[in-house]
């Protein structure tokens, strides 16, 4: 038999312990001990490898919901304003939640009003927005701020300044305990603020026949790290034909191919966190 470590009781038996030089090397040796390391570190990998990101969608405040033609879907659904504003609200979050859920873990603040509504109420108050640059998503950098294009929301208004460059409704914090608070209450360490809904209507030539319209919906929206990092944002823009004026079938028609967007770009910008932090 080989000969003991130090302790004579020790129940690992023939096995002379080192440290590892990375937490990923193996530390087994030949014995019957180094097996039972080896069975265990297995399952350690294994149980680090099926661990999941845990996403949390902060919904839009329904102040940051512009349209153009609530009208419309009034005259066919006869939903009041609310109730259309409140169908996209819930209806963004419910497809974000789905493009999501199969990479990550979701919670919806909007799933259970009456579990998450005081934190959804503290969200709020601990952020403030800024009408930043769109960025290039083929190059993605988050948007440098810009003290001239902040405090766009006056009065629960949007003041829209003129520009020439595209911009967005980018949710900042200034609460630097928000995120811990909500990491140790949920565990989430990813957030995902849906800062603002916009639907619009243009007008297509169309020669003889007339004009018909068609309409963009936009989605602007954030991806916080659980250390506050800015890293993904932006808009994403579908269209839709202007006679589609029913609010629950245009989100299952048209806000989902939104959202399949913005997870895939999500997906790209969480790779490219973990590849940074394993070169660290």
């Amino acid at each position: 038999m080989g000969q003991r470590g130090s302790g004579e009781n020790d129940p690992i038996g023939d096995f002379k312990m080192t440290t590892p030089k990375s937490i990923f090397s193996p530390p087994w040796g030949r014995s019957r001990g180094g097996l039972w390391l080896l069975i265990l570190w297995c399952v350690t990998l294994n149980s680090v490898a099926q661990t999941k990101h845990k996403v949390m969608i902060i919904p839009f405040e329904p102040r940051l919901y512009m349209s153009q033609v609530d009208h419309k879907f009034n005259a066919e659904t006869k939903q009041t304003q609310k109730q259309i504003k409140e169908t996209f609200r819930r209806g963004v979050n419910k497809e974000m939640e789905s493009a999501l859920k199969k990479n990550y873990e979701v919670i919806d603040l909007l799933k259970d009003t009456t579990k998450y509504k005081k934190d959804l109420f503290s969200i709020y108050k601990s952020l403030t927005y800024a009408y930043d640059k769109v960025p290039d998503q083929s190059n993605y950098k988050a948007p440098l701020n810009d003290k001239n294009k902040n405090d766009n929301i006056k009065k629960g208004q949007l003041v829209v300044e003129t520009d020439p460059d595209t911009r967005f409704m980018n949710a900042k914090m200034t609460s630097a305990g928000m995120v811990p608070a909500l990491f140790g209450k949920y565990k989430t360490d990813l957030f995902l603020f849906v800062n603002q809904l916009d639907i619009v209507t243009t007008t297509l030539a169309t020669g003889e026949t007339g004009t018909i319209s068609e309409r963009m919906l936009t989605i602007h929206y954030t991806m916080y790290t659980v250390d506050a990092k800015e890293i993904q944002s932006g808009v994403c823009s579908v269209k839709f034909p202007g006679d589609a004026n029913n609010p629950s079938k245009i989100v299952s028609s048209y806000i989902s191919k939104a959202t399949v967007e913005i997870a895939r770009r999500i997906n790209i910008a969480v790779a490219k966190t973990e590849a940074a932090e394993k070169r660290k």
